[in-house]
């Protein structure tokens, strides 16, 4: 590569981070602490896909999306997920209009919340299946076919969910395929006693935080595309494909954890999304190809919903998380070489 190249690939790099960094800035306004989940629901905005936010109630996971909406000029809509919440609730409905001069009646397609930029399905675990797949096309063609037509959603699009992890009267697990299209799930803890002692300060004070939109949807494709530039050598790439097969039972690549604990494995939608994700990490180093170091960092939120446990993992009380870190523990960076 020539110099020149190398001076503007750099300076792309650099803008990169720099937006990311402000983001985390504007955010940083309103939300305490959850640096590693804030860091998450960026870097799967600028991969292209969908978050999956898991906490108990009360721990500011709509509050970091209404914020991050803030900070983003893109058409914002908020779903809220109840039991008796229909499809076209979602997706939007055909109503009869009549003309006024004519007097003649005509079906018009009144479109539904999924059609914004970014769409907050809160609570979605409280929805039965049946509502919950209306979201699968959208999420993963960023489409809608309604009414016998085909209505392509506005780029970029991108769907924020939260669930409940307590198991409690009224709420449905959420179906694999539904789960396969998120890219990242991340779960969110309790705060420490400084950040308590922060948040409690500026819920109690009166304080009020200036949120500033700082990207609009065209800049954000626009990295969404140079993402995908970022280089990945084919040994880097080998190790990502199999962290994926590694969790697949009885496979080749599978540790003893994996054969012993797990029911089913990681789709190709994983091994996409780990690369996307591990490309982010790698300029948010500075660089412009990725290192194993940085595969190593999107294993978790990337591959924890994608894998599930048998029989005997729940029976142990085994989370993916344990299962994941003994696959990079185990698994060899180079390949052919001893675990």
């Amino acid at each position: 590569m020539a110099s020149n190249d190398e001076g503007q690939v750099r300076e792309q790099v650099e803008a990169f981070r720099s937006r990311f960094q402000t983001l985390r800035n504007e955010i940083g306004k309103m939300i305490v602490g959850h640096q590693e989940i804030v860091d998450g629901v960026l870097v799967a905005l600028f991969a292209g896909g969908h978050v999956l936010l898991e906490g108990v109630p009360g721990l500011g996971k709509t509050l970091l999306i209404r914020t991050l909406s803030e900070a983003l000029s893109l058409e914002f809509s908020r779903i809220q997920f109840t039991p008796d919440l229909m499809p076209a609730d979602i997706l939007g409905t055909n109503i009869i209009n009549e003309d006024p001069e004519t007097g003649r009646r005509r079906f018009e397609f009144q479109r539904g919340p999924i059609f914004a930029q970014m769409v907050l399905a809160d609570e979605i675990n409280r929805a039965t299946p049946k509502t919950q797949s209306a979201l699968l096309e959208a999420m993963q063609e960023k489409s809608v076919t309604a009414g016998g037509e085909h209505h392509v959603l506005k780029r970029p699009f991108f769907v924020m969910a939260t669930q409940n992890p307590i198991e409690q009267e009224g709420t449905y697990p959420l179906p694999e395929a539904q789960l396969d299209r998120f890219i990242f799930k991340l779960v969110v803890g309790y705060s420490s006693r400084e950040e308590l002692t922060e948040i409690v300060q500026r819920t109690t004070t009166g304080y009020a935080a200036d949120i500033q939109p700082v990207l609009d949807g065209e800049a954000i494709v626009q990295a969404q595309q140079f993402v995908k530039q970022v280089a990945a050598a084919p040994h880097v790439q080998d190790y990502a494909i199999r962290m994926v097969l590694a969790t697949h039972p009885q496979g080749a690549y599978a540790t003893e954890m994996v054969n012993k604990y797990v029911r089913w494995g990681a789709s190709p939608r994983g091994a996409q999304g780990l690369t996307l994700a591990s490309k982010i990490h790698a300029m948010l180093d500075g660089r412009f190809n990725v290192s194993f170091e940085d595969v190593q960092k999107a294993v978790l939120p990337t591959l924890r919903h994608r894998v599930l446990l048998n029989f005997e993992g729940e029976a142990e009380g085994l989370t993916t998380d344990e299962v994941l870190n003994d696959m990079i523990d185990n698994i060899p960076t180079a390949a052919g070489a001893a675990a």
